[in-house]
């Protein structure tokens, strides 16, 4: 199977107040992915908080979860940071430890012109010498690739794949359909946004870059195979009993919510980086009342 396709878990990030690593709770939650059979692991990821971590502590966290999987996963990497020069760093520090791929987001302050990010990718990719994954999230970094610098980076060496958010119009279909058209073959396109992958499974693209599958590849891996398999009925069935869920990602972000999950799952008692605040308890309440609907229709969530 291809690095950038099938289900890719994004699991927390565990830190102690002061920011340094939990790994005995990182190594838990990679443990529980492996198991499932998750297709790779999202390392560093928005749900792995990169961007509130030190340099030492990705370091720390690509180690552990190399030394955890032992080879029997993929993992790709986040080395998304604001200065070019501490991205490139971080690339040749993932790869040095062992990871399988990267992914890249144009982090900024000041907002980035397309050739501003295209020089910034160009040499990231270079400087890692790994696969690398164009992370198109326009809601945290307020930049949007255009087909057009998507099909330009495609060209490069080492870049092989892009993170999609939901389309805006749900025309999935038509959105791979132009993006194929204009970059190589085996370029993987894939989608991020949980509540709209059985839409873009089913509609073909290559792979769901989960956040719920951070702490629920069971069950996410169960909608993903229904998904690639075009079992509509069967994938329907199992995106209805994660609607609560969807519903709060939305409400809350799906970054706060999946602290709350893994209290309540028992893996972790954990809390987000400052300034992101815990969830107040009638949210948790919902947060509980929503797995406790995944576990009523079957589905594995321990």
């Amino acid at each position: 199977m291809r690095l950038f396709s099938g289900l890719s878990a994004f699991p927390l990030t565990p830190t102690d107040a002061a920011g340094h690593l939990q790994a005995d709770v990182l190594g838990r939650f990679l443990e529980r992915i492996q198991a499932a059979g998750a297709d790779s692991i999202g390392l560093l990821g928005s749900t792995g908080g990169y961007a509130y971590l030190s340099r030492e502590t990705r370091q720390h966290a690509v180690r552990v979860a190399v030394e955890c999987v032992g080879g029997k996963i993929p993992i790709v990497v986040g080395v998304g940071a604001l200065r070019t020069d501490e991205a490139e760093t971080l690339a040749r520090d993932a790869k040095a430890a062992g990871a399988d791929g990267l992914l890249l987001a144009p982090m900024s302050y000041t907002p980035l012109t397309d050739e501003e990010v295209f020089q910034h990718f160009s040499a990231v990719a270079e400087a890692g010498g790994l696969p690398l994954c164009i992370y198109n999230n326009p809601s945290t970094t307020k930049f949007t690739f255009s087909d057009d610098l998507i099909a330009r980076l495609a060209k490069l060496p080492n870049v092989a794949a892009v993170k999609m958010p939901l389309s805006a119009k749900g025309d999935f279909s038509g959105e791979m359909e132009r993006l194929r058209a204009t970059t190589p073959d085996g370029f993987a396109i894939g989608y991020s946004g949980d509540w709209g992958a059985a839409d873009a499974l089913l509609a073909g693209c290559d792979a769901w870059y989960s956040v719920v599958a951070g702490l629920l590849p069971a069950p996410a891996l169960a909608l993903t195979r229904a998904a690639q398999a075009g079992d509509h009925p069967g994938a329907a069935r199992l995106n209805d009993a994660f609607q609560p869920l969807w519903e709060l990602f939305r409400a809350f972000g799906s970054f706060r919510v999946m602290y709350v999950m893994a209290d309540l799952l028992g893996l972790a008692r954990i809390e987000p980086p400052r300034p992101i605040l815990a969830l107040p308890k009638e949210a948790r309440n919902r947060v509980e009342g929503a797995l406790q609907i995944l576990k009523d229709t079957g589905s594995s969530i321990q």
